[in-house]
């Protein structure tokens, strides 16, 4: 048996050699730690660095490309379920028009299994210090193109990939050896910070359910469009029937969850020293507010599934300047 192996491996090994996989970089996967900090949404608005250190990690997929190859990439991050099987799409999708993929975990270093059911456990701008970090990380990597790194945020995380356009917060936290090409967000909540329109000229797309009742599109419809009025590169793509996770082939069409956390009638402000107001009550927000509640449905809609892959592959390659095979 262990000869049978041997045989197998050598094998192997020189028919990559000898094939025309030796004239390419076969992709293959890296996992790196980076350090961060843990950050409360005041102590993020307010620009402090006094948070807890924490050391998190990432999973960095490259495509097949020739060596010496310099890969754009893309950042992903998760949302309040952790890394679960949807993502590996979406990797895959990216790594296939030849884009590296860096999964950013933000939970399992910091004891996290999920926060769907309590999203006090870690805050979501916490995820954006988390992303620039990764941006640290990749900008520095030999084999992936500084001036070609993207993000994409879901759910949760789509705050990041969405809010790490904003000036303000690129000066207290961002990179300072890259700044992102593009900031993609798919499902996201919007809040109104201030100086949201003060962002990177970069394009800004999120990708949403119109069904969506978990994470609401209307509030990032409204903030799109300001950023349009403003003469930004935003857009935003809306599909039909499609419900919170509409890309997790693993859920059926609809399904009801009736206890997560969901903020749907709420309208969040940043107001002064950081502080998180609902805008209904003039107060400081807590998801003990009224308008906070439980319950939200989720499902699996191949259409707007293929037609979101479809839209995203389009734009990152437009924006990274890919040509088709």
């Amino acid at each position: 048996m262990r000869k049978t192996l041997i045989v197998l491996v050598v094998g192997i090994s020189i028919f990559f050699s000898q094939s025309a996989f030796a004239e390419q970089y076969a992709g293959r996967t890296e996992i790196y730690p980076l350090q961060s900090m843990t950050l409360s949404t005041t102590q993020f608005l307010t620009g402090q660095t006094n948070g807890k250190p924490v050391t998190i990690a990432g999973e960095l997929r490259f495509p097949v490309g020739k060596p010496g190859t310099k890969f754009p990439a893309v950042i992903l991050v998760h949302g309040s379920s952790g890394i679960i099987m949807n993502y590996d799409r979406w990797a895959h999708e990216l790594n296939s028009i030849g884009v590296a993929v860096f999964i950013l975990d933000s939970f399992s270093g910091r004891g996290i299994f999920s926060t769907s059911t309590d999203q006090g456990q870690l805050d979501h701008l916490a995820m954006l210090y988390d992303a620039y970090r990764a941006l640290d990380l990749l900008a520095s990597n030999p084999q992936i193109d500084p001036q070609r790194i993207g993000i994409l945020g879901f759910s949760k995380g789509g705050v990041a990939g969405l809010y790490a356009a904003v000036d303000r917060f690129n000066s207290s936290y961002g990179s300072k050896k890259a700044r992102f090409a593009l900031y993609m967000a798919v499902y996201p909540p919007c809040y109104e910070y201030k100086d949201e329109l003060k962002v990177d000229k970069k394009p800004i797309i999120v990708f949403h359910g119109i069904a969506d009742d978990y994470v609401p599109m209307a509030p990032c419809l409204e903030y799109i469009n300001r950023l349009q009025a403003a003469g930004f590169n935003a857009k935003l793509y809306g599909y039909p029937n499609a419900y919170h996770g509409f890309d997790f082939e693993l859920l059926p069409e609809k399904l009801f969850l009736p206890t997560v956390q969901q903020t749907v009638k709420c309208k969040i402000r940043e107001g002064e020293d950081g502080v998180a107001i609902n805008v209904e009550t003039g107060k400081a927000f807590s998801l003990q507010d009224t308008c906070s509640g439980l319950g939200a449905t989720v499902g699996y809609n191949k259409e707007a599934h293929l037609k979101a892959i479809e839209d995203l592959k389009r734009e990152v390659k437009s924006v990274f300047k890919i040509e088709d095979k």
